[in-house]
């Protein structure tokens, strides 16, 4: 049943609850009505039985004996409910006699013979007490109400497919801008945006949010456009430097020249299997695949970085005056570490600093270099992807810095480039700090 409910349309089930909860809520009212309608039957009823029965009270009270008091509508009973007036018994039974006796009136009888029977307490001369019952025929009174709960019953259900019908037409109403929105965003060619209604409402918000979505959707699209071109042709020239060295050896069998051939294509190799390895690296980062964050001891990671990047110029020094934990993934550090020093080194002309540095809530990793430098203008774009200012200095494909970019803000830190003192470059990363 709720998967059937689920598989409705969003018309049909506002449709069915408005018009189920106006039933639910006609029927009461009617029930209501009806109650209503029988409380007073029964107490323009009551008013009149008390009245016939207050008048026999009084002769009783005054000493006649019962049995002269003989009538149709006013019975003389004891307190347990035997008569004393000559007549038959009551038609009640002990309950009923002891509601009568409580003062309380008694509905008996079938529908087409129902009577009111109501008893009002007389204390004769010797001290005894007796009940006067008072007996009135409300059959007219159960027929009123019988038709007036039919006539009740059946506005209720006139009245509750009026509020289907109207629930149906208005929500057909008030979802067609959704429709049309719908319809809309269906033939929208790309680059273009939903109109937005002028009104402020929710249907404005929904038109924003969908344009909101839609910017987002192009700008991915024309990101993946631009990553994977630049991808290609990146992949395309160590390919095609494999290809045309394999040609060569092929066309020219040469032992002399195999082995400088063999050279050529493992570089190149080598030069795709990084390229293909970074591509993956950034992947996942876009990906968000990545374990929870743990503290990383930065500045054990900086010392082995520098270890491996092994002894040869420029020098790397190494300064940490306090220890540093960073909220981060062992890997994901050594990665970031390898590439800033890999930048650096390519740039420097004697020496790379490393720097780590606690700062309140954050822990910050800083390589300068004493080399040209980035010009002002180029210090946001060098962490684009396939980004090299000067791809004639040779290096990697533009990958390390957007990689570096990736891991970072993945974590929830913050990347940045400016000036070192010396006047070369200055990178920055930062992670939220971790207790260790």
């Amino acid at each position: 049943m709720r998967r059937w409910w689920a598989g409705r349309g969003l018309r049909f089930r506002i449709t069915v609850v408005v018009g189920g909860v106006a039933l639910v809520a006609l029927l009461a009212l009617s029930r209501l009505g009806v109650g209503l309608l029988y409380s007073t039957l029964l107490a323009a009823a009551d008013e009149e039985l008390r009245a016939d029965a207050a008048a026999v009270v009084t002769r009783l009270e005054a000493g006649e004996p019962p049995a002269v008091l003989q009538a149709p509508t006013v019975r003389v009973v004891d307190t347990a409910g035997n008569p004393v007036d000559g007549g038959a018994a009551l038609p009640l039974d002990p309950s009923e006699i002891r509601v009568l006796a409580a003062g309380k009136g008694v509905v008996a009888g079938d529908f087409d013979a129902l009577r009111r029977y109501l008893a009002v307490p007389a204390v004769l001369p010797d001290g005894s007490t007796r009940l006067v019952v008072a007996v009135g025929d409300i059959v007219g009174g159960a027929v009123l109400l019988a038709r007036a709960a039919g006539a009740f019953v059946l506005g209720a259900l006139l009245v509750a497919g009026v509020v289907v019908v109207a629930s149906w037409v208005a929500t057909r109403a008030a979802l067609r801008p959704v429709e049309r929105l719908r319809v809309a965003a269906s033939a929208l060619p790309a680059g273009q945006r939903l109109p937005v209604p002028q009104a402020r409402d929710e249907l404005r918000a929904l038109a924003e949010e969908m344009n909101s979505l839609l910017a987002r959707r192009d700008d991915a699209v024309a990101r993946l456009q631009a990553f994977t071109g630049d991808a290609a042709h990146e992949l395309r020239s160590p390919v095609a430097a494999i290809r045309a060295q394999a040609e060569v050896a092929v066309a020219h069998p040469d032992p002399d020249l195999a082995d400088e051939t063999l050279r050529a294509v493992a570089v190149e190799a080598q030069r795709l299997s990084v390229l293909l390895s970074d591509l993956l690296a950034l992947a996942r980062a876009d990906a968000g695949r990545r374990p929870d964050p743990r503290p990383v001891d930065l500045v054990a990671a900086a010392r082995a970085a520098i270890d491996r990047a092994g002894a040869a110029p420029p020098a790397l020094d190494l300064v940490a005056p306090a220890p540093a934990y960073a909220a981060a993934g062992p890997a994901e550090v050594d990665l970031v570490l390898d590439n800033l020093l890999a930048n650096a080194r390519r740039h420097a002309r004697s020496v790379v600093r490393v720097g780590v540095l606690p700062a309140g809530r954050w822990v910050r990793l800083v390589v300068e270099d004493d080399g040209p430098g980035i010009p002002p203008a180029d210090r946001e774009r060098v962490f684009d992807r396939f980004v090299r200012l000067d791809p004639e200095a040779g290096g990697g494909a533009g990958l390390g810095l957007a990689l570096v970019s990736a891991l970072v803000r993945g974590r929830g830190g913050q990347v940045a480039a400016g000036e070192a003192a010396g006047g070369g470059a200055r990178l920055e990363a930062r992670w939220p700090t971790a207790t260790p």
